[in-house]
């Protein structure tokens, strides 16, 4: 839910800038103030950030340097989204958000990642992070898949007593594959069908380790990053046609003064889709309560297609519930009764200990929408016109 009140105040943010001014000046910073007053770039701080789980964006600073890279490696969309904006949620146990800004990853370009994404060469790709392939066709990439798909920068910034913002740590993501996809070329110049080889959690793990301490040790070696903190968190990816993202299993911080990777906290949390066997079974008292809401809509109103849920948990407790409902309408009555109908649903058998949002939809359109926040007794509804 949140996620999507947030990107509706983003538009209101942007537009207000060609609002008229209501005497509420935004503050203004100059970035990096060591360097050359004729090369120093000028940002504007919000006054106000969302909520107290959103960090203030610096407005009119540089945008990411490796624009476009994660949608070229990362080919579950749900997964894009959930390592941006989980980074991000991970990174507020490090730089608090009512001290820090955010800026979008300044330092590792695209030329960078890319190179660091490919397979290792002695010769021709010395900086690749991924095995070498030994061999070619199909057992060689059996026996040494590409692991790695992206590394994920973000960059937290500080306010100086001289109006100025400098960068006081950063994260980073790495996103690892839970199932290497690829197909090989055959002898005519045409290629095989695509193959999947599932990769262990284990495995994965031990690769990420080895990478994680290369990505550091270059980071020391980039000008202006000698002494920065660097947050570091693995995010293992789900294959790529899951309609569910995947999750971080892993983070650890390094200091300033260190240059390499120490042991790793193990972070317990999962996208789980209901209905499915896997939600059934581990989560059974939400399965339960998704398929009583069912058929509740389903005595209200028999035409409808099913009702899809998707779980996010942390440490075995539910936190965010958002839950589709695909129907067909024929007038606006009928979507207003409905949707009260379901408000009343959510309120009477929904407890109020997670976060919960409901998208009523017909077709490709979005009807309504209803949420309410962990600990509220009462939610909010939207009508789209």
């Amino acid at each position: 839910m949140k996620k999507t009140v947030a990107s509706l105040f983003i538009v209101v943010l942007v537009l207000a800038g060609c609002a008229p001014d209501f005497g509420e000046e935004q503050e203004e910073a100059i970035i990096d103030e060591n360097i050359d007053d004729s090369l120093q770039d000028t940002a504007i701080i919000p006054k106000y950030n969302l909520d107290e789980e959103n960090y203030r964006v610096l407005i009119d600073s540089n945008l990411s340097q490796a624009r476009g890279v994660i949608t070229n490696q990362v080919a579950n969309r749900l997964d894009i989204d959930e390592l941006e904006e989980g980074l991000r949620r991970h990174s507020m146990e490090v730089y608090d958000p009512d001290t820090y800004y955010f800026q979008e990853g300044q330092y590792l370009t695209d030329d960078i990642l890319y190179n660091w994404l490919s397979r290792y060469d002695e010769e021709d790709q010395p900086s690749g992070l991924n095995p070498e392939l030994e061999k070619e066709g199909k057992e060689g990439e059996k026996d040494n898949p590409k692991y790695l798909s992206h590394i994920l920068e973000q960059d937290y910034l500080r306010k100086t007593d001289d109006d100025s913002v400098e960068l006081a740590g950063i994260s980073i993501g790495i996103a690892m594959k839970s199932v290497y996809r690829f197909r090989t070329q055959l002898e005519d110049g045409t290629y095989s069908p695509y193959y999947e080889e599932e990769i262990s959690k284990k495995d994965m793990m031990s690769e990420a380790n080895d990478i994680a301490e290369k990505i550091v040790q270059r980071i020391r070696e980039m000008e202006g990053l000698e002494n920065v903190p660097i947050m570091l968190a693995i995010f293992r990816e789900e294959e790529q046609n899951s309609l569910v993202p995947g999750n971080f299993v892993a983070k650890t911080n390094v200091a300033g003064d260190s240059s390499s990777v120490g042991d790793w906290k193990e972070v317990n949390e999962e996208n789980v889709m209901f209905p499915s066997d896997y939600g059934k079974s581990t989560y059974p008292d939400i399965g339960a309560t998704l398929v009583d809401f069912e058929a509740d809509i389903g005595s209200y109103f028999p035409n409808y297609v099913s009702v899809i849920g998707k779980g996010f948990f942390q440490n075995g407790e539910l936190r965010e519930l958002t839950v589709e409902i695909p129907v067909s309408f024929y007038g606006k009555a009928e979507l207003i009764g409905f949707t009260q109908y379901v408000y009343g649903l959510v309120l009477s058998g929904f407890p109020n200990t997670y976060q919960l949002e409901v998208n009523i939809t017909s077709g490709e359109k979005q009807e309504a929408l209803i949420i309410r926040d962990a600990g509220e007794e009462e939610g909010t509804v939207h009508i789209y016109r």
